[in-house]
């Protein structure tokens, strides 16, 4: 299945559905990083967000939300470390 990432301003049902399956179907770390990366580079607003947003509309469980959320925060704050062993 393909399916079009770029839902923009448009937060319409379907785009949602579409996005909540693809996010259930990553189950690997890896795999997660590589749908955000995809995702995130077209566009409007990074995954994170619309993450949030499902998880407040209660669109998403919070198990799936985490796991995700998680996945996403651990890799970005271990990017950020590795740039700040390399300026000291």
């Amino acid at each position: 299945m393909t399916l079009s990432l770029n839902i923009g301003n448009l937060f319409n049902d379907s785009s949602s559905h579409a996005l909540i399956d693809e996010l259930r179907k990553r189950k690997s770390q890896d795999d997660i990083l590589d749908f955000e990366e995809k995702f995130n580079s077209k566009n409007e607003q990074n995954l994170h967000v619309y993450i949030c947003r499902f998880l407040k509309n209660r669109s998403i469980s919070r198990g799936l939300a985490s796991r995700w959320l998680i996945t996403i925060i651990e890799i970005k704050e271990s990017k950020i470390d590795a740039l700040q062993k390399l300026n000291n």
